[in-house]
């Protein structure tokens, strides 16, 4: 009986968690194509007549100067909106931790070689090219995948895609975005104010002990956390890493049905998705063209990053596996086949809101961020309509979900 019941409440589990993934990677489609429209509303007005009117606006100061907290609402956005994206990311990451594609070695290993050489070959193609220059920094910035936009784009081949290749893109992405994190704390940090994030460390460790006592009410976290954001903040590491800190901080139990890690996941998903990246996307594409924007996008610094999305992601997507597959020390899953890892390889070539976000630590000079946008828009765009039509002109899925 005992073994019976354990069979079924783990069914009940699974399937808890299938839905979770459906459910995340429906809204994922919606919020793809509402970043698409974001991006192209954000460049029509930047390059219109009230170009700059917008620019004024996202220039303006605000918050109390006495805590050091007046930014501009750019800035705002970018350090303080996007430590809300981080958290989600972190939670997701979390989960697939403990009950996804990541908790077993033998199904994670596909999805982290293949989202390793997705990294190292892209910021090796950027550092080729730039090596020595002033733009050198900017390697980092064709190493990143938007898992919105890639779903998104992805959902449009309808029934050609099998459900494995959704949850690999998916597992890969999340895979890219801790590289990302880790990129972000180790390179982009130039002066560390160590008093403050000792502070920071310190509040971390403290919430640690409190998931090791069992606590479960957010109420013990958020609070907690936001004071970590503010100490990273003044601490010269960027704040966003507070996000990813506090997810992993907060309990997560695959067995207790109050799981308060999935309910704070659950509650930030549709917001994150359709509130913070498109502002994000509002305020980080509002470029206004320069007449000379054609050498900022064939430069050095522009060709690494088409070259790295465009090239060095499929090319390290697909080599990786292909190589952990011919040693015998992997295999494909049913349903994915090297054209849909090829597919899946383009649609790891769309950076956006990632490498737009690297590139805006990246360079001080604003004539780079100009040029590194438009490379990643003009890379991402590429790489999505190649992506799409590897998948829609292949087979029908046996067994895609709807």
């Amino acid at each position: 009986m005992i073994g019976r019941d354990a069979v079924i409440f783990a069914t009940l589990r699974m399937s808890q968690f299938t839905d979770l993934f459906k459910g995340f990677f429906h809204s994922e489609k919606v919020a793809g194509l509402l970043l698409v429209t974001c991006t192209v509303v954000s460049l029509l007005i930047a390059n219109s007549g009230a170009g700059d009117a917008y620019a004024h606006l996202l220039h303006q100061e605000l918050g109390p100067a006495a805590l050091g907290l007046r930014f501009s609402v750019e800035h705002w956005i970018n350090d303080g909106l996007m430590a809300i994206f981080f958290l989600m990311v972190g939670l997701e990451v979390e989960r697939e931790l403990y009950v996804g594609e990541l908790s077993d070695i033998r199904k994670a290993i596909l999805p982290l070689a293949a989202a390793v050489g997705g990294m190292l070959l892209p910021a090796a193609i950027h550092f080729a090219f730039n090596a020595g220059t002033p733009t050198q920094p900017g390697f980092a910035i064709p190493m990143a995948t938007d898992i919105a936009f890639a779903l998104g784009i992805l959902s449009l081949a309808g029934n050609r895609v099998p459900t494995s290749v959704k949850v690999f893109l998916a597992a890969l992405a999340i895979i890219d975005d801790i590289g990302a994190i880790l990129v972000i704390a180790f390179f982009y940090t130039e002066t560390v104010f160590f008093g403050w994030l000792g502070g920071a460390l310190g509040i971390f460790a403290a919430l640690c002990g409190l998931n090791r006592l069992g606590v479960r009410s957010l109420w013990f976290y958020l609070p907690p956390g936001i004071l970590m954001w503010y100490c990273f903040l003044q601490s010269g590491v960027h704040a966003t890493i507070s996000g990813v800190l506090l997810a992993f901080a907060i309990p997560f139990d695959e067995k207790d049905d109050a799981n308060v890690s999935l309910q704070l996941q659950h509650f930030l998903h549709q917001p994150v998705a359709f509130g913070i990246v498109p502002v994000f996307a509002l305020a980080n594409t509002a470029i206004r063209l320069p007449s000379e924007w054609l050498s900022g996008v064939t430069g050095r610094n522009g060709l690494g990053i088409i070259a790295g999305l465009y090239v060095g992601k499929v090319v390290g997507i697909v080599g990786a596996p292909l190589l952990l597959v011919r040693a015998g020390w992997a295999r494909l899953q049913e349903g994915l086949t090297w054209r849909a890892l090829a597919g899946a390889g383009f649609l790891g070539g769309i950076g956006f809101t990632m490498s737009m976000f690297i590139a805006n630590l990246a360079f001080p000079d604003p004539t780079h961020v100009i040029g590194s946008k438009l490379a990643i828009l003009l890379a991402s765009t590429g790489s999505a309509l190649t992506g799409l039509l590897l998948f829609r002109t292949g087979p029908r899925a046996p067994h895609a979900s709807s």
